[in-house]
């Protein structure tokens, strides 16, 4: 149990830091309202829970270790970011009607809550970092002789307390949005979070 609570604390500490899923969660509550900051949250959540699973079932191993397709999915992840970046800057320029923006993910529909869905969970599932984390921290503390079964947990728990501290970030985008709602502010917010995730897009790239 000592084990776990610490493991949760550092988690928790982690995801208090600034990076591409808090980024695109809080665009999506700022611009497009809270119902679109949950979709984006739900989208990661998901997201780092197959990470999770991928790493407790010894896939996500195989992943890392063939660098061929260990580069595909971060170069992947870092180019969603920079043209996420690149399609908020082109609506923060041109003053587009909330929700209007182009995607750069296929949605399969036009419902909003799909839309976000989508954007939140490619943003994480490309983020190699996250599998990385997985298989380098889980095993520090779970112990080399840990079962499948206590894995899942500690990895679970990785994407459930992340999705925590994002639902926290969108209820206060959602009060912050009631008073940065004119237009002008939403466009300032709109450059700033697309200037944010191309920062993160050439980190990713970098890492």
């Amino acid at each position: 149990m000592t084990s776990y609570l610490s493991f949760l604390a550092l988690v928790l500490w982690l995801n208090l830091a600034p990076g591409p899923d808090m980024a695109i969660t809080l665009r999506a509550a700022l611009t497009r309202g809270r119902a679109s900051g949950l979709w984006t949250l739900t989208g990661v959540g998901l997201a780092a829970g197959v990470q999770g699973l991928l790493a407790a079932g010894g896939l996500g191993a195989i992943i890392v270790a063939s660098e061929p397709l260990f580069l595909t999915i971060k170069w992947v992840g870092a180019g969603y970011l920079l043209l996420l970046g690149l399609l908020a800057l082109r609506s923060a320029r041109r003053g587009l009607p909330e929700g209007e923006e182009e995607q750069p993910a296929p949605v399969g529909g036009r419902r909003p809550g799909r839309r976000a869905l989508v954007q939140g969970f490619l943003c994480n599932i490309t983020n190699p970092k996250v599998l990385a984390f997985n298989l380098a921290v889980l095993p520090q503390f779970v112990g080399a002789g840990a079962g499948t079964t206590t894995l899942v947990l500690y990895a679970l728990s990785l994407a459930v307390l992340g999705s925590v501290v994002l639902v926290g970030v969108v209820l206060l985008a959602g009060r912050a949005r009631s008073v940065l709602g004119s237009p002008r502010m939403q466009r300032r917010l709109e450059g700033m979070l697309g200037v944010t995730m191309i920062g993160f897009g050439a980190k990713v790239a970098a890492g």
